[in-house]
């Protein structure tokens, strides 16, 4: 949602969690939230139905929805409801994925590659038994069949609200295996967006940067630090 959204009046008091069998509704005066498509706002955890709460429970005179993220991202999944191609673009960057293309120089950079990107190589082998082969230039290099299935099997047990959140780190990274290494918080959120944008960080020191540049970097973190913390609040309970 941005922030320069129509400005719409809040139009409740109270925010309540209601159980259901299916997980947590978060009802404005009684009523559940609904999405833009009319569907039930079904938070799957606890977790996450508390903080969407807090959300639309720190809403001011008027509600912004820049302040209400979580609440887009689960309202995104369930309108969407494509699990099965969320599940497939996943799969599909690992052909092309970020830490598998290396540059051939200047030493500088490739050395600071290797040391954002290897240990992401090495966490998908030893986590998953995914072993992906690493290439220097920009010719597409194809990766095992046993390396992207045994992926694919990790993917087929997830929901698809939790894909839809994966999707949209793998677009942001450029990398499913970092993608995959947030969910598993295998390295801290921060550290790997940080790992994907080595190429722009290494172009702004030797180049220098813009304001455009770091408006566009820093809201891109934000927004990938939002996809952690749902993520978390997903797994929570």
């Amino acid at each position: 949602m941005s922030g320069q959204s129509k400005s719409i009046k809040r139009f409740y008091q109270t925010v309540e969690i209601a159980k259901s069998d299916d997980g947590f509704e978060i009802r404005l005066d009684g009523n559940p939230l609904r999405t833009k498509r009319r569907e039930v706002l079904l938070a799957p955890s606890a977790a996450l139905a508390a903080a969407i709460k807090t959300e639309w429970d720190d809403q001011g005179e008027h509600i912004d929805p820049a302040s209400t993220p979580l609440s887009s991202l689960l309202t995104e999944a369930i309108d969407a409801d494509a699990a099965a191609q969320w599940r497939d673009d996943i799969l599909s960057f690992l052909q092309t994925d970020l830490i598998c293309y290396r540059a051939d120089g200047p030493n500088a950079l490739v050395e600071r590659q290797a040391a954002a990107w290897d240990p992401y190589v090495a966490w998908l082998r030893d986590e998953l038994g995914a072993v992906l082969v690493v290439t220097v230039g920009i010719v597409a290099t194809a990766q095992a069949d046993i390396s992207i299935q045994r992926i694919k099997t990790e993917l087929d047990k997830i929901p698809a609200v939790l894909l839809g959140a994966l999707r949209k780190a793998t677009a942001i990274t450029g990398s499913a295996v970092m993608a995959l290494a947030l969910w598993k918080t295998a390295f801290p959120a921060a550290d790997i967006y940080t790992a994907s944008i080595v190429d722009d960080l290494y172009q702004a020191e030797k180049w220098g940067d813009d304001d455009e540049a770091l408006a566009r970097r820093d809201a891109m973190r934000e927004e990938f630090l939002t996809i952690s913390r749902f993520l978390d609040l997903l797994q929570a309970d």
